[in-house]
């Protein structure tokens, strides 16, 4: 059997995987436990993840992927799995697919276990982690046989600082956009399985018992489309504020050059550039409370998840330096990001009045990141072809030494590519739905692309009946 067990953190899924993995003699992994091996063992991978958290720069959903992929393809193809936690978006489960059907394996059943939001935020409040081995336990439903020491490795419990019921709510609410479309995709392939976690440890695990014995014997006790439709019944989407600022997402696949174009519009329209990147390195090395929570994360050897990146953006969009508009780059990735995008902003009072999406071929993006140069210190961008530094080897900018990444390579820029096409594909669905979207075709000199990109931030800034001094220089 392959089995994805799923469900938000604080549900219990770490209190059931060790049992039922014995059980059904099911080779168990974790996303979390797979990547702070791969970066205690410095595999390739874990040094390439390293990489990214020492330059201060979120880990690409790509690099877990292939750490996942590279679990797998060892197995011995008899073994059995457990995906523990994974996959939690739609484009997660597309991958998992393909890889799945490659290795000529398939997925027989997604276990969601369903606990209310109120009793999750309860759970978290007495959560408690070992420091050293991450072993969860609780004070009330699973506590340690001796207070505050772990069973495993004999080493101090703490209650984690992001398990407040505030982070918990946050979490809660990036958890649901994201995964409530993959578990309607499960229902209409016929895959889903809704156990609930309410209960006592014993009787939630007969629960998934009852439930993988139906399915090992190809008798599961699946939901249906219709089924889950009224368990989980959709909210209307509701009405956006009007638009109060030239509030514009810039679009593209890595190597596209909308950091470029980013830059080039915030100077020509006088709007701040805010990155993602550059947002989440601040917040690093100016300590904020923001900061700190991601760098326990990764110090903790954990991907930093997405309500914190959420949050930096929220409170990035809230000062006042962007009551004309700005330029946002590297957010949206996913369509629950924007999601959580549309709701930041109408807190805010406005909403994105366009997306711009740097279309490029893929082949020339694989041309484009061979020959592309980031600075160690500052990590300024250049390119061999496109924009050369002045001094070779040398950042313009700081004097840094220029390098280039180790996953800049053919090989890897399509797994990166083959990934982005997953998560982009219903982003910019989403925003054509939304009629913000414009595409900008990205092959060609920086000069003429930054052209187009003015004239559909004019054009959008008509439409919205923003008055904009669009295009000045």
């Amino acid at each position: 059997m392959n089995i994805a067990l799923i469900g938000p953190s604080g549900v219990g899924k770490g209190t059931h995987v060790a049992s039922l993995s014995a059980r059904y003699g099911l080779r168990h992994v974790a996303t979390g436990d797979l990547f702070r091996s791969n970066l205690q063992d410095h595999t390739p991978l874990g040094v390439l993840a390293r990489k990214y958290m020492e330059a201060g720069a979120l880990v690409p959903d790509e690099v877990v992927d292939s750490m996942i992929e590279a679990w797998t393809e060892a197995l011995d193809y008899e073994d059995g799995t457990l995906f523990d936690g994974f996959p939690r978006t739609p484009c997660q489960a597309a991958f998992l697919d393909d890889m799945l059907h490659k290795l000529g394996r398939k997925l027989d059943a997604v276990v969601y276990i369903r606990v209310p939001d109120v009793e999750v935020v309860a759970r978290m409040s007495g959560r408690l982690i070992c420091r050293r081995c991450q072993t969860p336990f609780h004070t009330l439903y699973n506590p340690p046989r001796l207070n505050g020491t772990c069973d495993v490795c004999g080493k101090p419990l703490y209650h984690r600082p992001d398990d407040s019921a505030e982070m918990a709510h946050r979490r809660l609410r990036v958890f649901h956009r994201s995964t409530e479309p993959l578990l309607e995709r499960y229902a209409a392939e016929g895959k889903l399985i809704i156990v609930s976690g309410e209960g006592t440890v014993s009787e939630v695990e007969a629960r998934l018992v009852e439930a993988l014995d139906h399915v090992s014997v190809e008798r599961g006790k699946f939901i249906g489309r219709d089924e889950y439709g009224i368990m989980f019944a959709q909210q209307a989407r509701a009405s956006k504020p009007p638009a109060i600022g030239l509030d514009l997402v810039l679009l593209g696949g890595p190597g596209s050059g909308k950091g470029t174009q980013a830059e080039q519009l915030a100077s020509k329209l006088h709007l701040p550039h805010i990155s993602t990147g550059d947002l989440f390195r601040e917040n690093l090395k100016q300590a904020t409370e923001l900061g700190l929570l991601a760098k326990g994360y990764m110090d903790r050897g954990e991907l930093v998840p997405d309500d914190v990146t959420d949050h930096m953006v929220e409170e990035r969009l809230g000062r006042p330096d962007v009551g004309e508009g700005f330029i946002l780059d590297g957010y949206p990735r996913t369509l629950a990001q924007a999601v959580a995008l549309d709701e930041i902003l109408a807190r805010l009072g406005r909403r994105v009045t366009g997306a711009l999406n740097i279309d490029v071929p893929d082949s020339s993006i694989i041309d484009r990141l061979s020959a592309r140069l980031i600075c160690r210190s500052c990590q300024s961008p250049y390119h061999l072809r496109f924009h050369p530094p002045k001094r070779a080897g040398v950042c313009d900018s700081c004097g840094g030494e220029l390098y280039r990444r180790s996953d800049d390579n053919p090989t890897t820029i399509r797994s990166r590519l083959a990934t982005f096409h997953r998560q982009a594909d219903p982003l910019l669905h989403y925003y054509r739905e939304c009629g913000v979207l414009r595409d900008i075709q990205g092959d060609d000199s920086v000069e003429t692309v930054c052209t187009r990109c003015l004239s559909s931030a004019r054009e959008l800034a008509v439409h919205a009946g923003i008055g904009v001094a669009v295009g000045a220089t």
